[in-house]
C-alpha cells in the first residue's frame, strides 16, 4: 500500500495533525534562529545610540546588561527595558550623559575581560 496524505488522513488523523504540528513549528523556531543569528552577525559593537536599551547594548556588544547598570548607577529594568532616552527623562539629566555612563561601563568591563583573558 502507498503512503499518500489521503490514506494517512483516512487511517491516522491525529499522527497527521501532530506531524504538521511538530514540522511547522520546527520551521518556526528555525526561522527564528536564523532571523536572530543574522540581525545580530550584523549588528555588532554599534556605537551607543539614545533609542536603545542597555541590554540591546550588551547584547551588541557582548557584554552582560545587568553588569552595565551596575557599574553605570543605571535602574534594573522591572517591567519592561528603558530606553537610555527614556532614562535621561527620568533623572532630568541630558541624554548625553546617560550614553557616556554607559561608555565608560562597557570601557569597565572590556578593560575587566581583557585583563581575564590575558590571566588564563
Amino acid at each position: 500500500m502507498i503512503l499518500t496524505l489521503k490514506n494517512l488522513w483516512r487511517t491516522s488523523p491525529k499522527l497527521l495533525v501532530a506531524f504538521t504540528l511538530a514540522a511547522t513549528l520546527t520551521v518556526f523556531f528555525l526561522g527564528n534562529i536564523v532571523f536572530q543569528a543574522v540581525y545580530w552577525a550584523n549588528h555588532r559593537d554599534m556605537a551607543v545610540e539614545p533609542w536603545m536599551t542597555v541590554g540591546y547594548v550588551g547584547k551588541s556588544w557582548g557584554l552582560q546588561p545587568h553588569r552595565i547598570d551596575e557599574i553605570a548607577g543605571l535602574p534594573q529594568p522591572k517591567d519592561h527595558p528603558l530606553t537610555l532616552i527614556e532614562i535621561a527623562q527620568q533623572r532630568g539629566i541630558p541624554v548625553a550623559d546617560v550614553v557616556a555612563q554607559v561608555e565608560a561601563a562597557m570601557a569597565v568591563l572590556q578593560a575587566q575581560e581583557q585583563a581575564d583573558g590575558q590571566k588564563k
